[in-house]
């Protein structure tokens, strides 16, 4: 063999050799990378369960909080009820926390109906403390979050201004009184949510007309004419249940008009819940009874908007209506219960895949309204 075949032939000897060596790079590279993959996968959907567990985190905040809010107390809540509605307006980190509090307690907590003046980010013990002083429970105030129901809007005010309920659902019962564009028959969608105070003296159906007229008085404020303020109302009723973040109303207003635009049926689960009853239950599914139901709510049988509004808008749903995101979308999903993240679709297919999202959450987070 001559020198250059040699030469030759270590050449190629190396370039075997480090063949074998980037091969085996590579599949290192690979394998780690897919155990990082997984991990991160695995991580962000448990996560936030195994810090709990090894106490890297809590699920209570510590101190006495900051700012202020008001939260309410129906008529016939129980623990769990109150604790939800805590987490949901931030006064405690999880409503797990309070509520295994509450389990504790010996005796039992008891709680008087009525709008309590409370901070945000307490610990669980500070906010038990806040709502078991009778000096936080605000006399004639309620404070109406958006997105309730004209019946759970009337036990929010009983409860808060010492109304009777009876005095309140019997004002309800003549929806003309109030001053209701013609045509209109149901209060839903037209009490604003927002804080009142009411007087001693206050009647049922002067606390109906306050809320009437602050929501006419917004309409004003977005220059909606009255012929348009029915449809208004309707389509921002379906935002505000639909939406969960306030950034997601204006995309959600978009998947609405696209649909009408193409004569879809709008498939809004908040409207097939409304129809059956089954819109407080908190859960992010539909019962096939709700989605196959035949009334006029129901946008999973009927094409177009609902019969009327399915709840009482706030000012961001109403200005989200008005102004829909520009987009294609045609889908959305709520794929994390607790962020309340949506992911929105142009096509079924990008749709199916959002769902999966939200089932792999909800398989991670059992028992959180999936």
């Amino acid at each position: 063999m001559n020198a250059r075949s040699k030469s030759a032939g270590k050449r190629s000897t190396r370039r075997q050799v480090g063949k074998r060596i980037l091969i085996s790079l590579l599949v290192t590279v690979i394998l780690l990378g897919g155990l990082a993959a997984a991990g991160a996968y695995l991580w962000s959907q448990y996560g936030s369960q195994i810090s709990l567990a090894m106490g890297w985190t809590t699920n209570d905040y510590e101190g006495q909080g900051e700012g202020e809010t008001v939260v309410v107390i129906t008529e016939g809540e129980i623990g769990e009820d109150i604790a939800h509605a805590l987490a949901e307006a931030d006064v405690v980190k999880t409503s797990e926390a309070f509520y295994d509090l509450l389990l504790a307690q010996d005796p039992a907590a008891e709680f008087m109906p009525g709008s309590y003046k409370v901070k945000l980010q307490m610990s669980s013990q500070a906010a038990l403390d806040a709502l078991l002083d009778p000096a936080n429970r605000m006399a004639f105030t309620a404070m109406i979050p958006e997105g309730k129901t004209v019946s759970q809007t009337l036990e929010i005010v009983s409860a808060g201004a010492g109304i009777p309920l009876e005095e309140l659902e019997a004002a309800a019962e003549d929806p003309a009184a109030f001053g209701l564009p013609a045509g209109v028959d149901s209060l839903e969608g037209w009490l604003f949510p927002a804080t009142y105070e009411f007087e001693e003296s206050t009647t049922g159906a002067e606390a109906i007309q306050r809320m009437v007229d602050r929501q006419r008085e917004v309409l004003d404020e977005f220059g909606v004419a009255e012929a348009d303020r029915e449809r208004v109302l309707t389509i921002a009723a379906m935002v505000q249940r639909e939406g969960g973040r306030i950034e997601d109303f204006a995309k959600v207003s978009r998947v609405i008009e696209n649909r009408l635009a193409q004569d879809m049926l709008l498939q809004m689960d908040s409207t097939a819940q409304y129809g059956m009853g089954q819109h407080d239950d908190g859960s992010v599914w539909s019962t096939d009874e709700a989605l196959s139901d035949d009334n006029p709510w129901n946008t999973y049988v009927h094409t177009g908007l609902p019969k009327g509004p399915i709840a009482n808008p706030g000012a961001d749903a109403i200005e989200a209506t008005l102004n829909p995101a520009p987009g294609d979308w045609l889908y959305f999903v709520a794929v994390n219960l607790d962020t309340r993240e949506s992911l929105f679709s142009a096509t079924l297919e990008e749709h199916n895949a959002a769902v999966g999202v939200l089932n792999e959450w909800c398989a991670a987070n059992p028992g959180k309204g999936c």
